[in-house]
């Protein structure tokens, strides 16, 4: 069956669920292995960590637009907005590469410690923290010169940062200190204090609402592992509660609309959903294999969980705690980034060396990229569950089908109302009954959510 290649815009649901889609997937060179992305706010671009280099990507065609030669073995990104300019932590050599967010060119290469495995960006310091586990080391970095400010002890291997802007605190997880986070003041680039929390501390997040920051403690392969989520006061930097969550946590992430925390617990198979006020256990939501990490999207309430091992990211509704879907990406799903002027959520595919894009129909419409012209034909619409065929103007047979993204019929439509709450989440496209004259741009495609 020929499909038409301009679809017609669709209105999908409009409740608090939108749909979900895979746009598109950017296939990198073989062996590029993606590891690392971050979003550059004012030229609205992507930066890709891979092998040996950074691919850029424009966000609003997905087209490549720079291919950055860096240090060996890039593996993490952060992006400083006050001075558009890209970080990217070298693993191989040593180095820190600024990259400028216009003209896409390494301005600088800035030595740290040994092993950078993590760099992140204090917005009200105006500074660039590098954590090197090879040394036990973080690197604190100007951001406006590029200097290096400070060279601060940590713990065995320092692996996570985050930054508690409010209080102008950076937090470091010390994977191999087996219990350790060492907590960084902002302002005078000095350690304050090393807090005490579960075995084998790899992620960090902050609770903005609270004034709290989450340690995700992963445990101790082969032969334990923990299951706990210790909560830190931002104010005072203590231990003020620890959360049980499934075994071996691995990844963080806040949602600021309803105060939760979410919990990726790899063994488990499972993300648990922390009340952020109470720090108690709300929910644990199924989700795919080896879940590895987590992103929030503030613009349509939902939480993506990169599941590694499955090769696929599960879509959870922030009120609800309920998985909407599950969407098939490339091999080892492993980070993601999100471009809020598309709604676009990219997801690193580090296996495939493919990056995945996922997109949203904000309040429930989803686009048209080349919309037919001059065209006023009515489209079939989806509101609450119910599909909605236009009446013809003529009297010609003016029944169709609903086919499936196979081709196969799973419906029979009439003009008007069409129960469609039976079928399952996905593309479909309307096609006109055998009756009717059929051209390409005769199909329809729709969208069902829940």
């Amino acid at each position: 069956m020929k499909y038409s290649s301009v679809l017609l815009a669709v209105i999908c649901l409009l409740s608090a669920v939108s749909a979900q889609w895979l746009e598109t997937t950017i296939r990198l060179d073989s062996g590029s292995a993606p590891n690392a992305l971050c979003y550059n706010s004012q030229n609205n671009k992507v930066y890709c960590a891979n092998a040996g280099h950074v691919i850029v990507i424009d966000g609003a065609t997905n087209a490549f637009v720079a291919f950055i030669i860096t240090g060996g073995a890039p593996r993490a990104l952060c992006y400083n907005p006050q001075e558009n300019k890209i970080y990217c932590a070298n693993g191989g050599s040593n180095m820190l590469s600024v990259i400028d967010g216009l003209s896409d060119i390494v301005i600088a290469s800035v030595p740290v410690g040994v092993g950078p495995q993590d760099v992140c960006f204090n917005v009200q310091a105006g500074k660039v923290y590098c954590a090197n586990g090879g040394d036990s080391s973080v690197t604190v970095i100007d951001g406006v010169t590029d200097s290096v400010l400070a060279t601060l002890d940590a713990d065995v291997y320092p692996f996570d940062l985050c930054c508690d802007s409010q209080n102008n605190r950076v937090y470091c997880a010390n994977l191999k200190s087996y219990y350790h986070v060492t907590v960084i003041d902002g302002a005078a680039d000095t350690v304050i204090r090393t807090v005490t929390v579960g075995q084998q501390p790899c992620a960090l997040c902050v609770n903005t609402q609270e004034g709290k920051v989450y340690c995700a403690n992963s445990g101790d392969f082969p032969f334990t592992y923990d299951s706990t989520v210790t909560v830190i006061d931002g104010g005072t930097s203590q231990v003020t509660d620890t959360v049980f969550v499934g075994h071996n946590p691995r990844a963080l992430c806040y949602n600021s609309t309803n105060n939760r925390v979410y919990s990726a617990n790899w063994l488990d198979r499972d993300v648990t959903v922390i009340d952020g006020t109470t720090d108690s256990v709300l929910s644990t939501v199924a989700v795919g294999n080896g879940p590895s990490a987590l992103f929030y999207n503030h613009m349509n309430n939902k939480v993506y969980c990169a599941n590694s091992d499955g090769d696929n990211v599960t879509v959870i509704h922030g009120a609800t705690n309920q998985a909407l879907l599950s969407i098939d990406v490339g091999g080892q799903p492993i980070a993601f980034c999100h471009n809020p002027l598309q709604n676009r959520v990219y997801v690193a595919n580090r296996d495939s060396s493919t990056i995945s894009v996922l997109r949203d129909s904000m309040l429930g419409v989803e686009e048209s990229f080349r919309p037919q012209a001059a065209s006023h034909k009515p489209a079939p619409t989806v509101v609450q569950g119910v599909l909605f065929l236009p009446e013809a103007a003529d009297p010609k047979p003016q029944a169709a089908s609903l086919l499936d993204i196979s081709g196969r019929k799973v419906l029979d439509l009439k003009p008007g109302a069409n129960d469609v709450r039976a079928l399952a989440p996905g593309v479909y496209f309307v096609r006109p009954a055998s009756g009717v004259e059929r051209d390409a741009s005769s199909v329809t495609k729709v969208v069902v959510t829940r």
